[in-house]
């Protein structure tokens, strides 16, 4: 988990996870990481980038919809995870322990 300032745009907070990813066959994302670098990026690790086509595009990227719809649970996860009052309002001011209480919601959640 990594946490980066509110005004950040996905696909350049997507930069800074790209070294650990770990193997994986495809990566599903929204179109907020629809970038031609990011994609690059993945098919040379070998991971096939599922992600929309962003609508300003001319010529529009293809993906599987099916898979993507696959991505509703990732969704269902950060909605969980705002059902913790402390990180749905985010009292912590200092990063480490916001990013500290989302990893032990997370875990809560991952026993419940």
């Amino acid at each position: 988990m990594v946490l980066t300032s509110g005004q950040t745009s996905d696909y350049i907070g997507a930069r800074v996870l790209l070294r650990s990813l770990p193997t994986a066959r495809t990566l599903l994302a929204d179109r907020g990481y629809d970038a031609n670098w990011f994609r690059k990026a993945l098919t040379e690790r070998h991971i096939q980038p599922c992600i929309p086509s962003r609508k300003c595009r001319k010529v529009p990227i293809p993906h599987d919809p099916s898979l993507y719809r696959q991505r509703h649970r990732i969704e269902n996860a950060f909605a969980r995870l705002k059902d913790w009052r402390r990180i749905a309002t985010r009292y912590d001011r200092c990063p480490d322990l916001f990013l500290s209480a989302c990893a032990l919601a997370a875990i809560v959640m991952f026993w419940l």
